[in-house]
């Protein structure tokens, strides 16, 4: 538990969080036992924070103003999420078609000699970002499929998987070009949820690429 917003039948949303949570730890916790437990302020500086997140792999920190009132459906400024990504370098071996250049990477990881599809991502390009990774694209296609657990029999939960019907949307790289993806976690079926491309990597070859 980390706010209350009636007690006792009394509406407490106008008062402060600093009151409201006064109320919570007094009145409230008290009374409970497990499985409830008080979701506490966090005393420690950003950068410590950070890396205990990314430590115990949560998806990120909630900041609010100790004097902010309850503001229902209202997104006032008052209280900031912040996700904290994992991050790590993946092969980039395909594209789906855009209307110009490309719509989502495609890529994935080596176990061995065997290149491993992870995930697409649509995120972290800008206009002038697609133009340039697709110059780059030029002279490395392909007609095969380099990842060797595709097709999919299914899309997953999320969506991220790449079905045979979902892949005559995709084109094929010689899978020579190392991006840096962040992503929120790994998922059960062993895809990448919420990525982002940051950037190209040419400090790394594609094939030392592997899971971290």
């Amino acid at each position: 538990m980390f706010d209350v917003m009636v007690l006792a039948g009394r509406d407490v949303m106008r008062e402060p969080l600093e009151m409201r949570r006064e109320l919570l730890e007094k009145k409230i916790l008290p009374r409970l036992g497990e499985p409830v437990r008080h979701a506490a302020a966090l005393d420690a500086s950003l950068p410590v924070l950070i890396e205990c997140v990314k430590a115990q792999g949560l998806e990120g920190l909630v900041a609010k103003r100790l004097d902010s009132r309850y503001e229902a459906g209202l997104r006032s400024g008052a209280w900031q999420k912040m996700r904290v990504n994992r991050g790590q370098e993946f092969v980039i071996g395909g594209y789906t078609v855009g209307t110009k250049t490309f719509d989502a990477l495609i890529f994935g990881y080596y176990e061995g000699d065997r290149l491993m599809y992870a995930a697409r991502t649509r995120n972290g390009f800008t206009p002038v970002v697609r133009e340039q990774l697709f110059r780059k694209f030029r002279g490395l296609e392909i007609r095969e499929c380099p990842f060797v657990n595709l097709p999919e029999a299914k899309s997953g939960r999320w969506g991220a998987g790449l079905t045979a019907a979902k892949m005559t949307d995709c084109r094929w790289l010689k899978p020579v070009l190392v991006a840096q993806i962040e992503f929120l976690e790994w998922t059960g079926e062993n895809h990448l949820r919420h990525t982002k491309f940051i950037a190209l990597r040419d400090d790394k070859p594609a094939l030392e690429v592997r899971r971290k």
